[in-house]
């Protein structure tokens, strides 16, 4: 297993990646999901050292990204000392595994080089048995509220209920 940035090439695996994880969530988890992301963004966040990407026997069998602030989801909190995840996505061949925690171990640590303090994530929605798998995975979770000002993020952020959780380093 080896963890390491996604690259331009990656960009098809991640985008059927994201729609295997948009299906799935429509399934589970009707009332909440991804919208479709733009490759641009995506292309960026790759570009940036952003996209990473968790390989088992030469498979991509997940892939998450990270931004450094993320004022508008995390107002008042946000005080430039986090690394912020987002948009984890399983393949399914994989799934089962607790890549949650692989993650929030690679993130502690790569969190520390950086010389963050914390953490963070969200998701949107009240769906328990997320909140409790993150949890699980050493995230304290701080609670839920609606987003003061959601204009300009991706479409689940609007008018969401949205979760935010956090491990101290």
């Amino acid at each position: 297993m080896t963890i390491s940035n996604s690259t331009l090439d990656d960009i098809p695996e991640i985008f059927r990646l994201y729609h295997l994880a948009t299906e799935y969530q429509k399934a589970k988890f009707p009332g909440n999901v991804w919208p479709e992301f733009d490759e641009d963004f995506i292309a960026t966040e790759v570009l940036e050292n952003r996209q990473f990407k968790l390989v088992i026997n030469h498979e991509i069998a997940c892939i998450w990204s990270i931004t450094y602030n993320d004022a508008q989801i995390w107002e008042e909190k946000e005080n430039n000392d986090a690394v912020y995840l987002h948009r984890i996505a399983t393949n399914p061949n994989f799934r089962g595994l607790n890549f949650v925690q692989i993650i929030a171990n690679w993130a502690k640590d790569f969190g520390q080089k950086e010389n963050r303090k914390f953490i963070r994530m969200d998701t949107c929605g009240q769906n328990d048995r997320l909140i409790n798998h993150y949890k699980n995975a050493g995230f304290q979770f701080l609670g839920m509220k609606k987003l003061q000002d959601a204009s300009g993020l991706q479409e689940h952020y609007q008018n969401a209920d949205v979760c935010y959780f956090e491990i101290e380093l």
